[in-house]
């Protein structure tokens, strides 16, 4: 009898080791895994974006790569968690990249996730194959004021308190009038809408606050892997602003997109495909 009772406390001992140091470790985001092939590809989405931005693109690429599609933690509809920065969710990424073993992967990012990729490929060039940014910059608050530097303690407070006071109307009604000068296929904007209209007020403001204070340009020297640069059309018209932001990167492959805006998966697919196909085939 003594032995079973010895017993049973060495199997609950172990059952509360496997649970306390078991645990799965947390991420600021949600990953979906998909395909199966040797090389891997880690698509992050933009601003208040679901990683569902990448389907079309997932489907096209799962049969030969391995996908991991992101939901940062907060965005459309992602349970939120405290601390949200763009330096956080970079080390995250890298963690992660570290933590599953994953070699070399090929970081696709829009937007923000755009700005992502880019510091990734800087801080941790020894973990990046290649990396594909869609239509973002290294400093897209210095293409409005040449002049601008970030802060080293930004304060975000203001920003929080006004986009957290908004009614769900108010923000529906900012998204509404944004959104379309985003993105001109108008059979995705109310699902991009819904995205921004799911994701935590608390952190779309820390995230919109933060990204606007973050500046790479002096980091993205450091960047040693291929890299493709796809823009949107517009940006056409300010191709040596273009190039000056990208000028410390040696390696940057600007190309630039023949139609629609900001969302280049959805208003240009045609070209967007053709580069991705490309780049990612090329040795």
């Amino acid at each position: 009898m003594k032995k079973l009772t010895f017993l049973a406390v060495i199997l609950l001992f172990l059952a509360l080791c496997a649970n306390v140091f078991g645990q799965t470790k947390s991420y600021p985001f949600e990953v979906k895994k998909s395909g199966s092939g040797k090389q891997a590809l880690i698509l992050i989405p933009g601003f208040a974006s679901s990683g569902d931005v990448w389907n079309e693109t997932t489907l096209k690429f799962d049969k030969n790569f391995t996908c991991y599609t992101l939901t940062m933690a907060g965005f459309a509809g992602a349970k939120p968690q405290p601390g949200a920065s763009f330096k956080n969710w970079e080390n995250k990424i890298a963690e992660f990249i570290s933590d599953q073993r994953i070699e070399k992967p090929v970081i696709i990012g829009h937007s923000m996730g755009g700005g992502l990729a880019l510091a990734l490929a800087a801080d941790h060039p020894q973990l990046v194959g290649k990396i594909i940014v869609v239509d973002a910059l290294p400093c897209l608050s210095a293409l409005m004021n040449p002049s601008f530097t970030s802060k080293e303690n930004n304060d975000c407070s203001a920003t929080i308190n006004k986009m957290t006071a908004m009614t769900d109307d108010q923000f529906r009604q900012m998204q509404l009038k944004s959104i379309p000068q985003l993105l001109a296929d108008t059979s995705m904007q109310e699902t991009v809408i819904g995205w921004s209209q799911q994701s935590d007020r608390k952190t779309f403001a820390e995230m919109y606050c933060d990204f606007s204070n973050t500046d790479l340009r002096e980091k993205i020297k450091n960047v040693q892997c291929p890299s493709l640069i796809l823009l949107e059309s517009y940006f056409t018209n300010f191709k040596p602003a273009m190039e000056d932001q990208y000028k410390n990167m040696k390696n940057a492959n600007l190309q630039y997109a023949t139609k629609g805006l900001h969302f280049i998966m959805y208003d240009d697919k045609e070209w967007y495909f053709n580069q991705l196909n490309n780049f990612l085939s090329a040795k």
